[in-house]
């Protein structure tokens, strides 16, 4: 009986070990992992930077293509309403001139 008790508190005492070691190995993974996420959020924040200019960057391209894009919608509006005033131009001339040379005109 004693040796049967003897071998169940030296099983309890391994176990114990067991469990101790299976404790640290734990905490080493644990803090392990802490520091891997403090190093990579750390490595983050050292980009921000770099990514906020990139951001901007794109914005600013995207203005600029888009403010390109306006001004040639612009222009082309602009030629053609110059190109249908310079073709009713001759159109409007003529008929203010029979207006103010033909006697019978109605005027207001």
């Amino acid at each position: 009986m004693d040796e049967t008790l003897q071998r169940l508190l030296d099983a309890e005492k391994k176990a114990e070990e067991i469990v101790h070691k299976a404790d640290k190995e734990r905490e080493r993974i644990i803090q392990g992992a802490l520091r891997e996420a403090h190093a990579e959020e750390e490595r983050f924040e050292a980009r921000i930077p770099e990514l906020h200019s990139a951001f901007i960057d794109k914005a600013e391209q995207r203005a600029i293509q888009t403010n390109s894009e306006l001004k040639k919608r612009y222009d082309e509006h602009h030629l053609q309403l110059r190109t249908t005033a310079e073709a009713r131009e001759t159109e409007a001339l003529d008929m203010a001139f029979d207006l103010l040379i033909s006697p019978d005109a109605d005027l207001p």
